[in-house]
């Protein structure tokens, strides 16, 4: 069976409005996922209640994300997911960012692997829920993982997806393919692929190299090419015409829908849009793309990102 496409989440960018832009205008991709819920000092924060209301994600299939640490917020997030309409979740043990590692949370887990079965083991107390795990190989060393697959393999899980880098890393270095490799050969439940997946030539080289995957998840990837799950499902790369014009149509559909969504006026417009070229086109032209950041108004902005697509060859 041919890989499904899932997109990663990532805070700050892959919110209910991009979401939704992305499946009207690209689509590619089975799965669509919120940036992770998290418990906080006053419980939970009321932009991510707003991101994961069933309103806002009802055209595309939007599997919400939780990271916990302990059981008691494991529950407190299944019970909010169950409560909005969900019946799939899916559980961070991957995240490396050092404000979720300290508190235990994420990738930060991984080292202790009695916290990972104790957390887990609240699974079952949520029948009408169907889990999913995405995770690293570990925080310190990749051998940390082995100590989490008996436990992984325990429970009735959807999938896995593993991302094959430690918590460390970041996002920076090589992955590490021999150590996704040796979870391959253990993992007794459906795997998905996530890590540095940025053109059709790579989802073809591990793809192929990992032929049992059920499926890839794209996350940075996806956001710097739009278009990659849709290539990647047609089998064929899209001209640069095709490019172009379902770009624009991208951005004239976020621009739009944050003019309605946001309340500060064109400025918080602005700062919002502007956020997308974090990882927009990475190749673009340098003066272009320092004009579209360096505008001072939407109408500037918009002027400045029409000569952009207009002069970028992809």
């Amino acid at each position: 069976m041919r890989p499904v496409v899932h997109f990663a989440p990532l805070q700050g960018y892959t919110d209910a409005i991009y979401r939704e832009a992305h499946a009207q205008v690209f689509g590619g991709v089975e799965s669509y996922y919120t940036p992770f819920i998290r418990i906080e000092k006053d419980g939970f924060r009321n932009k991510d209640l707003r991101d994961i209301a069933h309103r806002e994600n009802q055209s595309i299939q939007v599997i919400p994300q939780l990271i916990a640490a302990i059981p008691d917020e494991f529950r407190r997030i299944a019970s909010l997911f169950y409560q909005y309409g969900y019946r799939r979740a899916d559980i961070n043990l991957g995240c490396p960012f050092p404000m979720q590692v300290r508190l235990h949370r994420g990738a930060g887990i991984l080292p202790y692997p009695h916290d990972v079965e104790t957390l887990l083991n609240v699974i079952p107390e949520f029948p009408e829920l169907k889990f999913s795990v995405k995770l690293r190989l570990g925080w310190n060393v990749a051998e940390e993982i082995q100590a989490i697959v008996p436990i992984l393999n325990s429970h009735p899980l959807v999938h896995v997806t593993l991302h094959p880098r430690i918590g460390i890393q970041q996002y920076k270095g090589i992955v590490d393919l021999d150590g996704f490799s040796r979870f391959y050969e253990s993992c007794s439940h459906p795997l998905f692929y996530n890590g540095d997946l940025n053109t059709l030539a790579d989802i073809y080289a591990i793809t192929g190299q990992f032929p049992r995957l059920r499926g890839i998840m794209l996350g940075r990837g996806l956001l710097a090419a739009p278009w990659l799950a849709m290539e990647y499902q047609a089998g064929k790369e899209l001209s640069d015409r095709e490019k172009k014009s379902k770009l624009r149509a991208f951005h004239a559909l976020l621009a739009e829908e944050y003019g309605k969504s946001l309340e500060g006026g064109d400025h918080q417009i602005l700062a919002r849009m502007k956020t997308l070229w974090d990882y927009m086109l990475p190749d673009v032209d340098k003066k272009l793309h320092k004009k579209v950041i360096k505008s001072k108004t939407l109408l500037e902005y918009k002027d400045a990102v029409r000569i952009l697509i207009d002069n970028t060859i992809f």
